[in-house]
């Protein structure tokens, strides 16, 4: 199903799981989410749950993508780094909502089929990098938020080094104790406040490229 009825349908359901930003859930409703994965499982494009993509990994669902895009409005970010470009949905939802979208993937090929659908679709504010993606990208520091789309043991500090210090936000999965915590970091001129959002599920955020 790729109609508007069932992206309304997975509308209502974010707002059911209480996701209640409405510039985030109109973002949700215009990106056609069943262009960024294979035509074979479009069908499922609109089910909350996370798709394949290729390479191991996965799109996510999208309670998830709308969970963390809404922590990051929070602070109404203007310039925003994403780690792991992946399927392009995440930096496709942000573009709606900020100036700039900077996207760095690992995976060559993914970098160039979402590079290739942010084309088709005419998207002018995001950018995109075929990098490793715990390097950051400094060039473009410092950005107001910074998301990462893969579990981290240790979060990077290049990452936290270039987020501005007027409240930049980083938001991450984090592995502890077996689990993972999407924790938030806000960097301040005299220091950081932490906060956990939950347990939640990501590939692993890995080093080098594959190219």
């Amino acid at each position: 199903m790729t109609s508007d009825s069932s992206r309304s349908r997975l509308i209502s359901i974010l707002e059911n799981e209480g996701i209640s930003n409405k510039k985030v859930l109109d973002a949700m409703r215009l990106i056609p989410r069943h262009i960024f994965v294979d035509e074979a499982i479009s069908s499922k494009a609109y089910d909350n749950t996370a798709l394949p993509i290729g390479k191991s990994q996965t799109i996510s669902h999208p309670l998830i993508v709308a969970k963390m895009t809404e922590i990051l409005m929070g602070s109404s970010p203007k310039r925003v780094l994403e780690i792991g470009t992946g399927s392009g949905y995440q930096a496709a939802i942000l573009s709606l909502l900020v100036e700039k979208v900077y996207t760095v993937e690992r995976i060559e090929l993914l970098h160039n089929k979402s590079k290739s659908i942010f084309r088709k679709i005419g998207f002018k504010n995001i950018y995109t990098k075929f990098s490793d993606g715990n390097l950051g990208w400094s060039q473009k520091a410092p950005f107001d938020a910074i998301i990462v789309t893969a579990g981290a043991i240790n979060i990077p500090d290049v990452l936290i080094n270039q987020l501005s210090t007027n409240n930049g936000v980083l938001l991450s999965p984090v592995e502890n104790n077996g689990k993972q915590y999407l924790k938030s970091i806000t960097k301040m001129n005299d220091g950081y406040t932490e906060k956990i959002h939950g347990i939640v599920n990501f590939v692993p955020l890995l080093s080098g490229v594959i190219a």
